[in-house]
């Protein structure tokens, strides 16, 4: 379990900078320049999140369960993971209306995800690693939005077809993800 709590610190932590210490991380990437910022970002990121893996596995070596939830809420979260995907790939189709409607559908998601998670699995490791991937996309989505409000950001709305593009392909990856890759990767059929 430690590994995991080291590996979701360093992981979520970093992903928190802008939120606890934006000003301290504009001065950084002054004096390291963007692209040196990047490299040691997504350095401590791959760093969390190859613990993150590890520890979780270890984790479910030794499970601690909490409590056991009904059979039904597989199902729920395989279905809620849906709309999770739609969320993450429209922060990469450009021209979609999701985006402006939403803000941030990335972090949107991965509240999505993380609850769907949260539903459907009881056990210690579980609890840790969703709820902080939970506890994480509120902040993250507060702040963001507060920075969007002070900025004057404003997402123009795209169009129908752009939306189809999000939807198609967050279904696509979800149910390919959902489908194969769940399984193989986790070692866990979500359905």
């Amino acid at each position: 379990m430690t590994l995991l709590i080291l590996g979701l610190l360093l992981f979520l932590g970093t992903h928190s900078i802008r939120i606890v210490a934006d000003g301290w991380r504009a001065a950084r990437i002054a004096r390291l320049g963007e692209n040196r910022w990047k490299g040691l970002y997504s350095l401590a990121s791959a760093l969390g999140l190859g613990l993150i893996v590890w520890g979780y596995g270890m984790a479910r070596a030794e499970p601690v369960v909490l409590w056991a939830p009904p059979g039904w809420t597989r199902h729920l979260a395989a279905l809620l993971t849906l709309p999770a995907f739609i969320l993450i790939a429209a922060a990469y189709v450009p021209g979609n209306r999701i985006k402006p409607a939403v803000g941030h559908p990335m972090v949107a998601g991965v509240k999505v995800w993380a609850i769907a998670h949260l539903l459907s699995n009881g056990n210690l490791a579980d609890v840790l690693l969703f709820g902080a991937f939970l506890a994480w996309a509120v902040l993250d989505f507060r702040s963001a939005r507060n920075r969007d409000r002070a900025a004057g950001i404003d997402c123009r709305p795209g169009t129908a077809a752009r939306d189809g593009l999000a939807v198609a392909a967050g279904t696509g990856v979800w149910a390919l993800f959902a489908g194969f890759a769940h399984l193989w990767l986790i070692g866990v059929r979500p359905y």
